[in-house]
């Protein structure tokens, strides 16, 4: 898979690229939960690794099932 991110960037709450995943909201329900991206936090910062927010995206691809094709 193509990268979505730059994996030798950090990327931090405001980043554009960010909303790729979602709103600044949803971030901080998915931290609560622990079921984002790893992220590191910093005092009140937070700080996401492009490497780990593509690994991320990479384990939570969906791979639609090709359809049946039907004879007659």
């Amino acid at each position: 898979m193509a990268n979505l991110f730059d994996k030798q960037r950090n990327y931090v709450l405001g980043d554009p690229e960010l909303l790729l995943l979602g709103s600044t909201e949803l971030l901080a329900q998915w931290r609560h939960k622990g079921v984002g991206p790893a992220f590191y936090r910093l005092g009140r910062k937070i700080i996401y690794h492009g490497a780990d927010l593509n690994a991320w995206a990479e384990a939570n691809r969906v791979e639609m099932a090709k359809p049946v094709a039907k004879n007659g």
